[in-house]
């Protein structure tokens, strides 16, 4: 008996151990984001998330059936992407950004990889109306790599898995902690969309594009989703209805100070 409860005394010891030195490591990597202002908690390089997201690319390309074959198209992706990045924040930063048009013409969808990687579905494409449009969504998702939003949730992923090994040492809970961490991992917030709402916002004012066009975009995810199937790109991102009126608010304010 004696032993048992000793045993039992040294597993929860042991457990606060690990919850605490996750909380300290929490609290002690955080840093200041130069173009959102905003205090985050990240325990990668920008060097690693680059590695990362040229690592992870292939993958991605293949699940949405490879490159789209028409260089015309990918050469206006790439065109657009790099006027994004260069006349804004986003060429102060120490990213590496490559655009890659896909071939999947039935996933309406845009996404980024951290460290630059931004894709495209031809599907989504193909209903954008003009350059501006194709721009208001290359300039969300650069948002999300300026943002490093994914940084921020592998940070917390492996915060929660490492508060899931201390629950698991000192009690059952760890299934549920963990669960928690793995929601934060695969899907951005509501809160990313809305502030990479406002940094694409700020990169086509600053590259001469027409803001009004993110909310263009808005309407056509919208219009995707009335059909049986509901685009990827609204099933991980918030309703567009709920990002409009903060996409004017930031029209407003950075056509003001621009």
């Amino acid at each position: 008996m004696f032993r048992r409860g000793g045993n039992w005394k040294v597993r929860i010891f042991i457990g606060i151990l690990i919850v605490g030195f996750a909380v300290v490591k929490k609290c002690g990597n955080t840093e200041t984001n130069p173009y959102t202002g905003r205090v985050q908690h990240i325990d990668m390089s920008a060097e690693q998330e680059i590695a990362i997201g040229i690592q992870s690319a292939p993958e991605m390309a293949g699940r949405h059936g490879g490159l789209y074959p028409d260089e015309r198209y990918q050469q206006l992706v790439d065109e657009v992407g790099n006027k994004l990045v260069r006349n804004s924040v986003a060429n102060d930063s120490p990213y590496q950004f490559d655009f890659h048009l896909l071939a999947d013409d039935r996933v309406v969808n845009a996404f980024a990889l951290p460290g630059g990687q931004v894709f495209i579905t031809y599907a989504l494409f193909s209903k954008l109306q003009n350059e501006d449009q194709l721009a208001g969504v290359l300039g969300h998702e650069i948002g999300h790599v300026i943002g490093r939003h994914s940084a921020e949730r592998i940070a917390d992923s492996n915060y929660w898995q490492t508060i899931a090994v201390g629950a698991n040492v000192g009690a059952d809970a760890g299934g549920l902690i963990a669960g928690i961490g793995e929601n934060v991992l695969l899907s951005n917030g509501r809160d990313d969309e809305l502030e990479s709402d406002v940094l694409g916002v700020r990169l086509l004012i600053k590259s001469d594009y027409n803001p009004e066009a993110l909310i263009g975009v808005m309407e056509i995810l919208k219009s995707a989703s009335g059909g049986a199937n509901v685009p990827e790109f609204r099933s991980t991102h918030p309703d567009p209805d709920n990002r409009i009126e903060r996409i004017k608010e930031a029209i407003a304010k950075y056509r003001m100070n621009n």
